[in-house]
C-alpha cells in the first residue's frame, strides 16, 4: 500500500485512508483519527516559515525566512524546516541526543534550544535522499472551508467542525490555570496527615 505526503514532506499517509477511489479527499468522518488530525493540522502549517529561519531572523525580519517544506514531530508539537536546514535537524536527531525526545511534547522545543545556542550540522553532513519525483507537486491539504462544506453536504448526523480538532491556546491556558497547585496546597490549612474514618471501620 503506497504512502504519500500532503502539503509538506515528512508526515506520510496511506493513500487508501485519505483518498477515495476518484483520488479526492474523503470526508473527515471517514478518515482514521491519526491521519485526520494530521491533515487538519497541515492546513495551518503549509504557509508557515521554517523554524530555524525564524530563530535566525526573528519576528521583525520574518519576511527573510524560507517557507517550510518539511514537517517532523507530532501535531501541535511539530517542527517545521526548509530544505537547507533539514541537515541541521538530522544531525541533532542522530548525533546530538535529539532521538531521546522523539514523540514527546518537547521535541520541537529541544531542537529550537539546540539551534538557538549556535549548534549546527558539520559542513557536508549528509541529509536524507528524498524520492519525490516532483517535490513541488505534493497534493495540498483540503482547505478548512472546503472540508467543512463537504462534511455538511455528505455526512448526515452529528455535525463536525474541524476547528474542534485544533487545540485552542486560550483553552489550554484555562485548563492549566485550573490545575491544582501543589504549593498552594502546602500553604493552605488543609491537613493531609489527618486520618479520616473509612467505610470498613
Amino acid at each position: 500500500m503506497s504512502k504519500v505526503s500532503v502539503g509538506l514532506r515528512g508526515w506520510r499517509f496511506e493513500e487508501s485512508e485519505i483518498f477515495d477511489e476518484n483520488g479526492e479527499f474523503k470526508p473527515l468522518d471517514e478518515i482514521p483519527e491519526e491521519p485526520r488530525e494530521r491533515l487538519v493540522r497541515l492546513q495551518k502549517l503549509v504557509e508557515e516559515p521554517c523554524d530555524a529561519c525564524y530563530i535566525e531572523h526573528g519576528k521583525s525580519d520574518i519576511h527573510r525566512a524560507t517557507p517550510a517544506a518539511i514537517v517532523y514531530g507530532e501535531p501541535l508539537g511539530e517542527l517545521l524546516l526548509c530544505a537547507d536546514h533539514e541537515q541541521d535537524f538530522l544531525y541533532w536527531f542522530r548525533e546530538a541526543g535529539g532521538r531521546e525526545h522523539k514523540g514527546s511534547a518537547e521535541f520541537a522545543d529541544q531542537f529550537h534550544e539546540w539551534y538557538a545556542a549556535g549548534n549546527r550540522a558539520p559542513e557536508g553532513y549528509g541529509g536524507l535522499e528524498h524520492v519525490d519525483a516532483d517535490p513541488e507537486g505534493l497534493p495540498d491539504p483540503p482547505g478548512q472551508n472546503e472540508v467543512q462544506d463537504r462534511l455538511e453536504a455528505d455526512f448526515e448526523g452529528r455535525r463536525i467542525d474541524i476547528r474542534s480538532y485544533v487545540e485552542d491556546d486560550e483553552e489550554a491556558a484555562e485548563r492549566e490555570a485550573e490545575r491544582v497547585d501543589p504549593e498552594a496546597i502546602a500553604e493552605s490549612d488543609l491537613d493531609l496527615s489527618t486520618e479520616y474514618p473509612r467505610a470498613d471501620r
